[in-house]
């Protein structure tokens, strides 16, 4: 089965905690802290694996998680650092951020490994908080938290060249002939539901890689049938060799479908219907004599706006050698740059604000709060203003420290301690 897109939900490790302990040695009694840090969190990455060509194993499992990093340990023992995961694509996924479609990562050109979510880092322990104020630290440093995401992987084939072409025009046949791909070929709609992919060797260092793009419909740029499906696999071609049936051997006007996938192209993205094309009159072995010749008729409407067109038959190669040295040529001339998708999202913008440390304790009836956290917040809040005051409740309640100081047990009127800020409780 192929699959080219898929829709996985992805997190990184959480930070490990820091660790609070004290030296316990004989003649030491009461020893400096010692509590050691967390490791980090494991990261998220991807990274392209040439064997792969379908994004199929994200089909089974959608759920993906680094490990957390290991706490802190006793005498400054640093926690283990976790593990990254490693997660294999093909060449040509592209990596977006699931609600805004936004890109992460396009994972082709010099892209071959990227970190898409970074682990937690891990937290300090109770060794690095002491001061000539608080010399006994009975804090740690939490992990920083886990990033978590839901990311969609989209597979975009990597090829010089699209063929394009309504079902049944001979696109299969064609590819077949004139590179070592392997297309099966049938008679009926939708033949093609697997882009295939073949190297044309023109000799001498000469050639290009050539993409059968499952056949459009009408209505494909609004995903109708596969159209999405198929309409993504034409962003990266550099040009594009449009197929038609000249013959009309299934009743269809080759002008008129001509047309009709280049307002495809235009209503997907305006970008491909610039690309320069060039038109593949196909099934001449099949055209008989007649008042009017199809292929010229075709030139005379074309030609003029730029469009070069070959009279060809898939079948018995005739025209087909003059098409593809026309095409290797153009494509001289254009951009040999791939074609990349820039990065739209960043998660590692997302904040993460600074987890500081801090302690709820009672001593001999008063609510000792004590912290890093607190020691900055006392420093730059002037509590004798009604807005600095107003900030200080907000701190309070934002931190969880109200809610810890419940917890414990008091009372209105109880007496709280902070450093050198002493009040009487009251809600």
């Amino acid at each position: 089965m192929f699959a080219d897109r898929a829709k996985i939900f992805i997190r990184s490790g959480k930070g490990g905690d820091g660790h609070v302990s004290f030296r316990r040695e004989l003649y030491v009694p009461n020893g400096g802290p010692d509590g050691g840090d967390g490791g980090r969190g494991g990261d998220i990455i991807f990274e392209v694996d040439k064997g792969l060509n379908t994004l199929y194993d994200f089909r089974h499992k959608r759920k993906f998680a680094a490990k957390d990093g290991e706490q802190g340990g006793k005498k400054r023992c640093h926690g283990k650092d976790a593990q990254d995961l490693i997660l294999k694509v093909p060449e040509g996924t592209i990596i977006k951020e699931a609600e805004s479609g936004k890109v992460i990562a396009d994972m082709s050109g010099d892209n071959k490994r990227q970190i898409i979510l970074k682990g937690g880092k891990g937290g300090l322990g109770n060794m690095h908080f002491a001061t000539s104020t608080m010399q006994v630290p009975k804090y740690a440093q939490p992990g920083q938290p886990a990033k978590e995401l839901w990311v969609t992987l989209e597979l975009k084939v990597i090829a010089d060249v699209g063929l394009l072409g309504f079902p049944n025009v001979g696109k299969s046949t064609f590819l077949s002939r004139v590179t070592n791909a392997q297309p099966k070929i049938a008679n009926y709609h939708f033949t093609t539901i697997n882009p295939n992919l073949g190297v044309v060797d023109l000799g001498g260092g000469e050639g290009f890689v050539l993409a059968d793009i499952p056949g459009l419909i009408e209505g494909a740029s609004e995903g109708i049938g596969l159209g999405h499906e198929f309409l993504r696999h034409v962003e990266r071609t550099k040009m594009m060799i449009h197929v038609v049936d000249a013959a009309g051997s299934e009743g269809r006007d080759p002008i008129e479908d001509i047309y009709k996938i280049n307002s495809e192209l235009k209503a997907y993205n305006e970008d491909l219907a610039k690309r320069p094309q060039v038109i593949a009159a196909n099934k001449i072995d099949l055209i008989y004599a007649g008042d009017e010749d199809p292929v010229e008729k075709i030139r005379k409407e074309f030609e003029p706006q730029g469009y070069k067109v070959f009279a060809i038959s898939g079948v018995s190669g005739e025209g087909v050698k003059e098409l593809l040295y026309y095409v290797n040529e153009k494509l001289k001339t254009l951009d040999d740059a791939p074609i990349i998708f820039e990065q739209e999202y960043f998660p590692e913008d997302e904040i993460i604000t600074e987890n500081l440390p801090y302690t709820v304790e009672v001593e001999d009836g008063v609510y000792v709060v004590e912290g890093p956290k607190i020691e900055k917040m006392l420093g730059y809040t002037n509590l004798d203003s009604e807005k600095g005051f107003q900030f200080f409740q907000r701190f309070l309640k934002d931190t969880g420290i109200l809610q810890q100081l419940e917890e414990k047990g008091i009372q209105e009127g109880d007496t709280v301690r902070m450093y050198g800020l002493q009040f009487d409780y009251y809600k």
